[in-house]
Parts: C-alpha cells; sequence; structure tokens
C-alpha cells in the first residue's frame, strides 16, 4: 500500500509536467500566466468587467487593470462601454483573443488526453473523486492568512 507521501510525490511530479506544458505554450505565444489565465476566463465566460474577473481569479482590481493593458496592448482584448452600468467596461476577447482562447482549448484537451485518454471510465472516476477529496481538503489562500 503507498504511503500518502508517495501519493503527494506523484501529485508534485504530475504538477511540473502540466506546469512545463504550460510554460511551452506561453513561450509559443509570447503569452504571461496571468494573462492566460484572464484569457481562459473570458473564454469561458464571456465579455466580463473587470471587477468581475479580478473576482473570478482571485486578484486585486489593481492588478486585472495591468493584465488588461497588457492583452488590449497585445491586441487579445478591448474595453467596450457595458450595455447597463455606465460606470463599468466591459474586457472582450477580440478576434485575436478568441483565437487564442481556441488554442488553449486545443491544448488543454490535447494534454487530457494524453495524460489520462488511457484509463478507463472507473479508474478515471476513482482519479477524480480523490483528487476532488485531496483539494476538499487543501486550505484556501484566505484559510491560509488566517
Amino acid at each position: 500500500m503507498p504511503a500518502a507521501t508517495d501519493a503527494l510525490d506523484k501529485v508534485l511530479a504530475l504538477s511540473l509536467l502540466v506546469g512545463r506544458d504550460l510554460e511551452r505554450f506561453e513561450r509559443t505565444e509570447r503569452m504571461t500566466t496571468p494573462r492566460v489565465h484572464l484569457l481562459w476566463q473570458l473564454g469561458a465566460g464571456g465579455p466580463s468587467t473587470q471587477r468581475d474577473l479580478a473576482h473570478a481569479l482571485d486578484v486585486s482590481p489593481r492588478n486585472i487593470t495591468g493584465l488588461v493593458d497588457g492583452l488590449v496592448a497585445s491586441g487579445h482584448v478591448t474595453r467596450e462601454p457595458h450595455p447597463t452600468d455606465r460606470r463599468a467596461t466591459l474586457v472582450t476577447p477580440t478576434a485575436a483573443g478568441a483565437a487564442l482562447f481556441a488554442a488553449l482549448q486545443h491544448s488543454h484537451a490535447a494534454l487530457a488526453e494524453r495524460l489520462f485518454g488511457h484509463l478507463d471510465e472507473q479508474r478515471l472516476g476513482a482519479f477524480v473523486t480523490a483528487l476532488d477529496d485531496t483539494l476538499d481538503r487543501f486550505p484556501t489562500p484566505l484559510e491560509q492568512s488566517a
């Protein structure tokens, strides 16, 4: 029977591999991890206010402003007037931003298939359940600072 430290060692090894894959994507696309995360959020959720993006990514409004500024400069997003709140703006992916999100989705799906495509439904389900249980036990950043 494996020890808990064996499981942790394997999770750490997997996190390194996933991190390297993200780094490869970032080098290819000349994009930083925070900008990739912001684009992923926009691609998944559609145009959003900077406040909503800051909340979704758990960063400060000041950080979101810098990230959005960079993505506006690179042509991946625009700021547009909010249709119902004249004090807010919507951050909206451009065609280039949507194309990068599509590339992210493709890379994500390809990595998932490469890592887990060989597992039958039962083994994959057990793995996901074990990961869910583990993640539920991990303290959130707010709990860590208390």
